[in-house]
């Protein structure tokens, strides 16, 4: 990777639109029933599936390489806990939390070449762990920040007196948007909540692993990689489309689950649309911060632009820290 100045600008530009959009992209859907939020990652997924495909005609469709499917795959696995995780913890928090170990898996697994991969090498190492260490204090803070959740409440009062019939002979669901995260306690909730953003987050951290992966084995000619893309934008299809895939198989084991009657909220579709947009456009702009940047630096600059008063005020001081350190180590 080119360590010249405009490679510099072109990853931190990339950076801080990806940090934009990842801390926006779930946004539209506050407003709206998403139920068990199974119905919703199918529609996101879709979305980003549709964006990869215009990007890779725009790449002139580069090689496909199924392996950085399995990324896209294990991203799919993360995400269908983001739902439960809002409905529990709440939005920021969710984010927060699972962007913590978002980084710390991304920077550990690139900085150490975990899986199979070299390991990074940047030129002032001292911040760079700094930075990684600031992440890893920031992401125990939030577990102390409080939220407020509200629940789905039904009384009697608010039951109809009669359900209207539907065409297909089945009555109205008297209540929806209502999961099953709905008849947790509040502490269980809370941790419920926490412990699938930290199992999220994880999971989102080496959804690059595949990619990274292939390009560094293509520098070898006895693999079967060799020769292989260096940017990584010529993944992003590949990894689009593991993602599609595994949410189409969750929401089909979901559909028989549910006995051919899973819930679905039209309401949602177009926001959950845009959001899976939004995220589309920040993951290429990931890409090219990880080609420009390398993923041990853009991985906590990214997570860590992903909001309880002072201690809250406080967990962000040190992640930026975090970041700043992390991106000057490269320098």
């Amino acid at each position: 990777m080119s360590n010249n100045g405009t490679d510099l600008t072109i990853g931190f530009i990339s950076s801080s639109a990806a940090i934009l959009l990842f801390g926006s992209n779930y946004v539209p859907l506050k407003k709206y029933n998403t139920g068990d939020g199974m119905f919703l990652q199918w529609v996101l997924c879709a979305a980003i599936w549709l964006v990869a495909l215009v990007a890779n005609l725009i790449l002139r469709c580069p090689k496909f390489w199924p392996f950085a499917m399995v990324g896209g795959c294990i991203w799919a696995t993360g995400n269908i806990a983001v739902v439960p995780i809002i409905k529990t913890i709440g939005l920021g928090l969710g984010l927060l939390i699972w962007g913590s170990f978002n980084a710390l898996t991304g920077w550990a697994s690139s900085r150490f070449g975990w899986f199979g991969m070299d390991a990074e090498e940047v030129a002032k190492p001292l911040l760079n762990y700094i930075g990684a260490g600031l992440s890893v204090v920031s992401a125990f803070i939030f577990f102390f920040i409080k939220t407020e959740v509200p629940k789905n409440t039904y009384s009697v009062d608010t039951t109809p007196l009669m359900t209207e019939h539907v065409t297909n002979g089945e009555t109205q669901d008297p209540c929806p948007g209502y999961s099953w995260v709905d008849n947790l306690s509040t502490v269980h909730s809370r941790i419920v909540g926490c412990s699938l953003a930290v199992i999220s987050g994880i999971l989102y951290g080496s959804t690059f692993v595949p990619v990274i992966y292939i390009k560094d084995h293509s520098k070898r000619n006895d693999s079967v990689y060799s020769g292989a893309s260096q940017n990584d934008l010529d993944y992003v299809f590949a990894h689009a489309s593991g993602i599609f895939l595994t949410s189409t198989v969750y929401f089909l084991a979901y559909c028989v689950t549910m006995k051919n009657n899973p819930k679905l909220y039209p309401e949602a579709v177009l926001p959950g649309f845009l959001s899976g947009l939004l995220w589309a456009i920040a993951s290429c702009c990931w890409f090219i911060a990880n080609h420009s940047l390398s993923a041990v630096v853009s991985f906590p600059i990214i997570t860590a632009g992903q909001k309880n008063y002072l201690l809250m005020v406080f967990a962000f001081c040190i992640i930026l820290t975090g970041a700043l350190c992390t991106a000057f180590s490269k320098i």
